[in-house]
């Protein structure tokens, strides 16, 4: 009897206990499913009302939307299955138990891309479909195919109690043939997973279409997607594997396009593959070939012409430019340039544009030379004619920072000077984005020097930005308008006249000065970090002993070498403190200057020791490992020659504020040194970084040394470098 009367009571207490009550709904509820209708209030509960957990930004509108759906649409389907006299009471926990499980999905996803407040009362109805055909045994798979993505995956990851609907399998494949055409850069990935999936072949070309380079690397692999990727009909899908599983895959890739075509055969490219001079001629005329029809009125992009573009760089970088630097000491040109005998005067073009982060000055003025000893008729437009205008900017660019600007244009037919500035300033906006923004960057790398050696071309060139940013105003370009704007805010500050303050105007970070408070850590230190790599023509190691005779025998520094030899540590012993770590140059099997700037690297973060200056010494081929390890701490970034678009873009990816310093020739201890010293004496004395005063000064230094202030003026300061601002700028804007 105590029993009987004990669970009455605790009976009572649980069911009087509970936060919804069988009288608090409008429809009487068996109590053997109260708990489960109450699991459903609770997820309702995160989405709407006071006490809802979820909170994103939503606009009046969107809430409405969502209330109406979650608080009444839910509430009406718990009415209807509770009610349903055609249900058992077991179906009808199923059904409550999938309905608490849709809401907790959204809930848990919500306003997640694809999972939006708008698509509320969608996936309630297609909920109450999809349950009307489970009740009946049928495939809801229908429901599924009739609704977006989002809705679909909810659906399929909520119908989940048994007994299985027939339609679960078939649905699955649905929901990911949508996820697939919604998201198709994801199908290689996923059909590794499930390379039988229906439909796997279309969407095989679909991927193909959309990224061939993937598409390459996957056809390579040794598992059922590769397999089914080499085997496949389609001539484009089946061309790529080919070339994926030769040995000579990477050297045929270039050619794609024109192999599709049947304009070169793979036998065309063995023939030439083994030979730098032969293969790198090839690439040469088949850029050409694809410039030509990017023109109007084909404008056709080839398959692979970043590929092509990628190894034509390579070869003209690692066969010709390396060559003809490392011999800049060698008076006899014969001896000197050798390599580039031969080089036809587009094959010349093609190594400057493409060589640009390398070449140095007594490179690029001597191969310059020679594009024009060998044409019949020495003429610029002919030349640009004949890479149908390919790459002009840069070549522009290039001529103006080399001082051979007014000997092109002289070269020039009548009239046609202007046109070729108009068309140097004009369109930007108009190509893709990593291209307009790098043409963009030429046309402002270039306006200082145009301006200093022939100012009325520099009058000429801002007035077309001015026009052509008051274009982009009237089409209501955005793109344009910033890069424009841009343009002639840095075109404008360069004539000091003006006193256009950067800073203020654009919105950025100040380009004349860096703060030397920006520079310290927490100890009030400046910790610095110099990468050198070892040599086999011995450059790295004599960099390093040149650079380490600033501070060896010097009482305001102290320099200690680390126990496992892989780096010192310079320290300052008189005024404020700046650290300097500085990798050895070892050289050796297995790449021991790379052991040794991780070493040092891991060493500087256990400790905590985050470098806001970065030096990198050593030949623009390694800069590539240095940009790899750059912090994004650095403030202040001395690249040495190395500083064309990519590198400056890599630099201010990683730290968007970084103030560059960079050269157009190779570097030397008679300016790296003055400018190192000038920079530490700052630092040391506690003052902030004045590069306009520090560059008035090194220039005075210099002014009484013809060699030295030559080789100075290559140098480019943070505030001159106008690339690197306009990249600062231009992503500021677009973010806003």
């Amino acid at each position: 009897m105590n029993k009987v009367l004990l669970t009455v009571c605790l009976l009572a207490v649980i069911s009087t206990g509970r936060v919804f009550s069988q009288s608090s709904y409008p429809f009487k509820v068996s109590f053997d499913r109260m708990l489960w209708h109450e699991n459903v209030d609770k997820q309702q509960k995160r989405l709407v009302g006071p006490e809802a957990v979820v909170r994103v930004p939503m606009n009046e509108t969107q809430k409405r939307v969502l209330s109406e759906a979650i608080a009444k649409g839910v509430d009406r389907l718990q009415e209807k299955i509770e009610l349903d006299s055609l249900q058992t009471g077991q179906s009808k926990t199923k059904y409550l138990r999938t309905l608490e499980l849709l809401v907790k999905r959204y809930a848990d996803q919500f306003n997640k891309t694809d999972f939006a407040p708008s698509i509320a009362p969608a996936l309630l109805t297609a909920f109450e479909k999809a349950m009307e055909l489970d009740q009946k045994g049928l495939s809801y798979e229908p429901v599924i195919e009739a609704n977006e993505y989002g809705i679909g995956k909810l659906l399929v990851e909520t119908f989940i109690y048994p007994p299985e609907n027939p339609g679960t399998n078939a649905s699955r494949t649905t929901v990911m043939l949508k996820y697939l055409d919604r998201y198709p850069d994801e199908i290689l990935p996923e059909l590794r997973k499930a390379p039988y999936l229906p439909h796997a072949d279309s969407l095989i070309v679909i991927a193909a279409g959309r990224d061939i380079r993937k598409l390459y690397d996957y056809a390579a692999s040794r598992n059922a997607l590769g397999t089914r990727i080499r085997s496949h009909p389609d001539k484009l899908v089946k061309t790529v594997a080919q070339m994926a599983n030769s040995k000579s895959g990477q050297l045929y890739f270039p050619f794609l396009d024109n192999v599709l075509q049947g304009k070169i055969s793979i036998a065309d490219i063995d023939k030439v593959k083994e030979n730098d001079f032969q293969y790198y001629r090839l690439m040469v005329n088949t850029r050409i070939d694809y410039a030509r029809r990017l023109l109007p009125p084909t404008r056709d992009t080839a398959f692979e012409m970043r590929s092509l573009t990628d190894m034509m760089a390579r070869k003209a970088k690692d066969y010709f430019i390396r060559e003809i630097n490392a011999l800049h000491a060698v008076e006899n040109e014969n001896v000197r340039f050798k390599r580039i005998e031969g080089l036809t005067p587009q094959e010349l073009y093609y190594l400057i544009v493409l060589g640009e982060d390398e070449i140095y000055t007594s490179s690029y003025l001597n191969v310059y030379k020679r594009i024009f000893q060998r044409m019949s008729t020495p003429r610029s437009d002919s030349l640009l004619m004949s890479v149908n205008a390919d790459y002009f900017r840069k070549f522009i660019k290039m001529a103006a920072g080399y001082n051979t600007l007014n000997d092109f244009m002289a070269k020039m037919g009548k009239g046609n000077d202007s046109t070729l500035i108009k068309a140097f300033v004009i369109g930007l906006e108009r190509s893709g984005e990593k291209k307009n923004l790098e043409d963009a960057v030429d046309v402002a790398d270039s306006y200082s020097s145009i301006m200093d050696k022939n100012p009325a071309i520099a009058r000429y060139i801002l007035d077309e930005v001015r026009t052509s940013y008051a274009v982009n105003v009237r089409n209501r370009n955005k793109k344009g308008m910033v890069i424009y704007n841009l343009l002639q805010v840095l075109f404008e500050s360069a004539d000091t006249t003006r006193k256009v303050d950067l800073s203020s105007k654009l919105g950025i970070p100040p380009v004349y000065s860096v703060d030397y408070g920006s520079l310290t850590d927490s100890a009030g230190r400046v910790v610095q970090q110099v990468f050198f790599y070892g040599d086999d023509d011995k450059d790295g190691q004599n960099s390093y002993i040149n650079f380490m005779a600033m501070f060896n025998g010097r009482p305001e520094w102290k320099v200690t070498e680390n126990p496992s030899r892989q780096w010192v540590t310079i320290t300052s012993t008189r005024g404020k403190p700046v650290t300097i770590f500085a990798n050895k140059p070892l050289y050796g099997e297995n790449d021991p200057d790379a052991a040794a700037q991780q070493a040092l690297i891991e060493y500087m973060h256990q400790k905590n020791l985050r470098p806001t200056v970065v030096i990198h010494r050593g030949h623009s081929y390694h800069l590539a490992s240095t940009l790899k390890n750059l912090p994004s701490s650095a403030h202040i970034v001395v690249l040495g020659s190395c500083g064309g678009y990519n590198n400056l873009n890599e630099v201010l990816t990683i730290s968007s504020d970084a103030h560059i310093i960079s050269s157009k020739q190779v570097g030397t201890k008679t300016v790296n040194e003055p400018i190192i010293q000038a920079i530490n004496n700052s630092l040391v004395a506690g003052k902030d970084i004045d590069w306009i005063t520090m560059w008035k000064d090194l220039s005075g230094r210099f002014r009484n040394d013809a060699a030295a202030k030559e080789k100075f003026d290559d140098y480019i300061p943070p505030y001159k470098n106008l690339g690197a601002i306009f990249i600062k700028a231009y992503r500021k804007q677009m973010e806003e």
